[in-house]
């Protein structure tokens, strides 16, 4: 557990040295949602215009449920993880059928919303509603880790449970005691803490860190031995060739299958492995189309979580006088122009080196 001494210390240098992000000008707690979602597995220089745009778009909980799906996506596009926006918005929904449009702050009600967990419900009931409970991101995992010296793996679910259960504890142990406290100051402290000098990479800045006084891994010379990882699996490699497909009718497109990797976004049409250009014109004529010209452009790789795309791409001019342009029902390639392309086609960041093939 943290000591009262300890987590004052660290709400006064959060006072102190916070950022001065666009979310954390607001208690509403739908506004502090969405921060939260986009915030997750991304960077917060990306996220902030990104916020500002959203809220601007749909500043409340009825704007976002009656939202249409493509639009969403649209101005998600460069996020990534696009299941999260899917989940706002059916979420958005259940706010507005279940809790009469007001976006709750308690945490048991935010874990029954789609793509809520526990940190999520966390930080919002916390930081909005005041709830005791704890915010446990990866940041937190690491100040805490080497605060405590814990020797347990956080891959494990019940290192991680048993962390949350052990801050908690901390926290309505401060609340009767300490004048600064608060649930959310403290959880935003945590995680800022964790974002800004204890850090992931490289040496944490102990110097500058109001915990040092009492972090065992400081005291030991071993901060960079925790958190404790188990050992991380290698991303699977998969090799794709890509089309950049032109006719007078645009640029072909198809939509990726509603589950899986990208679900439900707009792709260039493709295949499995690396095509030699005779195999890549063959595989077009499999399609039944002509291409008039077909040349190789710029390789392109993508990193995902657990895979990786190595992508060939080649750029083909389809004959139009005796190729279909209109939507291919079979492979469900379409056509669209320069000025259909912005309103709603809406292309994951992962073929960002071929964007500007269709703009």
């Amino acid at each position: 557990m943290m000591t009262v001494d300890d987590i004052s210390s660290l709400l006064v240098w959060y006072e102190e040295h916070k950022r001065d992000l666009p979310w954390r000008k607001t208690e509403d707690p739908y506004e502090i949602w969405v921060s939260e979602i986009m915030l997750q597995q991304t960077r917060v220089e990306a996220v902030k215009p990104y916020y500002g745009n959203f809220l601007k778009k749909y500043p409340d909980v009825r704007a976002l449920s009656e939202a249409k799906e493509d639009d969403l996506v649209r101005i998600w596009e460069g996020l990534g993880y696009y299941s999260r926006v899917r989940n706002m918005h059916k979420a958005a929904m259940d706010v507005m059928l279940r809790c009469g449009g007001l976006f709750p702050v308690s945490y048991e009600v935010l874990l029954t919303l789609p793509g809520i967990g526990e940190y999520t419900a966390g930080a919002v009931s916390s930081i909005a509603g005041g709830e005791n409970v704890p915010a446990v991101d990866g940041n937190v995992l690491r100040v805490y880790t080497r605060y405590t010296a814990d020797p347990e793996e956080i891959t494990n679910p019940k290192c991680v449970k048993r962390i949350r259960e052990e801050l908690k504890e901390s926290m309505h142990a401060t609340a009767g005691d300490s004048p600064v406290y608060s649930p959310g100051k403290f959880n935003s402290a945590m995680m800022e803490l964790g974002a800004t000098v204890c850090l992931p990479n490289g040496e944490p800045k102990c110097a500058e860190c109001p915990l040092a006084k009492n972090c065992r891994a400081y005291a030991e010379g071993k901060m960079l031995e925790f958190p404790k990882k188990a050992q991380k699996k290698e991303r699977r490699i998969e090799k794709r060739t890509v089309f950049i497909m032109e006719s007078t009718g645009g640029i072909g497109l198809r939509k990726r299958p509603e589950k899986g990797l990208l679900a439900g976004m707009y792709e260039f049409p493709g295949t499995e492995g690396h095509l030699s250009r005779k195999q890549a014109q063959d595989f077009l004529e499999s399609l039944g189309y002509h291409p008039l010209k077909i040349e190789r452009i710029e390789d392109a790789k993508h990193v995902f979580s657990h895979v990786e795309w190595h992508m060939r791409a080649y750029h083909a001019v389809i004959d139009d006088f005796t190729d279909p342009v209109k939507e291919d029902e079979t492979q469900g390639i379409f056509f669209v122009t320069k000025e259909e392309r912005g309103t709603g086609f809406a292309l994951p960041s992962a073929f960002a080196a071929y964007k500007k093939y269709i703009l």
